[in-house]
Protein backbone atom coordinates (compact mmCIF):
# COMPACT_ATOMS: atom_id res chain seq x y z
CA UNK A 1 0.00 0.00 0.00
CA UNK A 2 1.31 3.43 -0.94
CA UNK A 3 1.08 6.25 1.58
CA UNK A 4 0.78 9.84 0.40
CA UNK A 5 1.70 13.03 2.26
CA UNK A 6 1.10 16.70 1.52
CA UNK A 7 2.77 19.69 3.14
CA UNK A 8 2.56 23.39 2.43
CA UNK A 9 4.87 24.55 -0.36
CA UNK A 10 6.43 27.38 1.66
CA UNK A 11 9.56 27.43 3.78
CA UNK A 12 8.80 28.91 7.19
CA UNK A 13 12.22 30.55 7.25
CA UNK A 14 11.68 33.04 4.43
CA UNK A 15 8.58 32.05 2.48
CA UNK A 16 10.44 30.41 -0.40
CA UNK A 17 8.89 27.49 -2.21
CA UNK A 18 9.83 23.92 -1.33
CA UNK A 19 8.58 22.11 -4.44
CA UNK A 20 11.90 22.32 -6.29
CA UNK A 21 13.90 21.20 -3.26
CA UNK A 22 15.67 17.87 -3.17
CA UNK A 23 13.88 15.00 -1.49
CA UNK A 24 16.12 12.83 0.67
CA UNK A 25 14.28 9.96 2.29
CA UNK A 26 11.30 11.51 4.06
CA UNK A 27 12.79 15.01 4.06
CA UNK A 28 12.56 17.92 1.63
CA UNK A 29 15.45 20.39 1.53
CA UNK A 30 14.63 24.06 0.93
CA UNK A 31 16.50 25.06 -2.23
CA UNK A 32 17.19 28.57 -0.90
CA UNK A 33 18.88 28.08 2.45
CA UNK A 34 18.95 24.33 3.09
CA UNK A 35 16.36 24.03 5.86
CA UNK A 36 14.93 20.52 6.07
CA UNK A 37 11.33 19.52 6.70
CA UNK A 38 9.81 16.10 7.31
CA UNK A 39 7.42 15.26 4.48
CA UNK A 40 5.39 12.97 6.74
CA UNK A 41 4.49 15.50 9.44
CA UNK A 42 5.80 18.93 8.33
CA UNK A 43 8.26 19.26 11.22
CA UNK A 44 11.14 21.69 10.78
CA UNK A 45 14.26 19.58 11.23
CA UNK A 46 17.18 21.99 10.74
CA UNK A 47 17.94 25.70 10.88
CA UNK A 48 17.41 28.23 9.55
CA UNK A 49 13.78 27.07 9.81
CA UNK A 50 12.36 26.64 13.30
CA UNK A 51 8.62 26.57 12.57
CA UNK A 52 6.89 23.55 11.07
CA UNK A 53 5.09 23.69 7.72
CA UNK A 54 1.42 22.77 7.61
CA UNK A 55 0.60 19.14 6.86
CA UNK A 56 -2.61 18.55 4.92
CA UNK A 57 -4.86 15.50 5.29
CA UNK A 58 -4.65 13.14 2.33
CA UNK A 59 -6.89 10.27 1.29
CA UNK A 60 -7.25 8.02 -1.73
CA UNK A 61 -10.80 7.67 -3.00
CA UNK A 62 -11.42 5.34 -5.96
CA UNK A 63 -7.79 5.63 -7.02
CA UNK A 64 -7.74 9.43 -6.85
CA UNK A 65 -5.43 11.16 -4.37
CA UNK A 66 -7.32 13.92 -2.56
CA UNK A 67 -5.77 16.66 -0.42
CA UNK A 68 -7.90 18.84 1.84
CA UNK A 69 -6.95 22.30 3.11
CA UNK A 70 -8.06 22.02 6.72
CA UNK A 71 -6.61 25.31 7.99
CA UNK A 72 -10.07 26.91 8.21
CA UNK A 73 -11.81 23.96 9.88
Amino acid sequence: MTTYYAIEDMCTHDGGELASGAVEGDEVVCPRHGARFCIKNGKALTPPAYEDVHRFPVRVENGVVQVRDDRDD
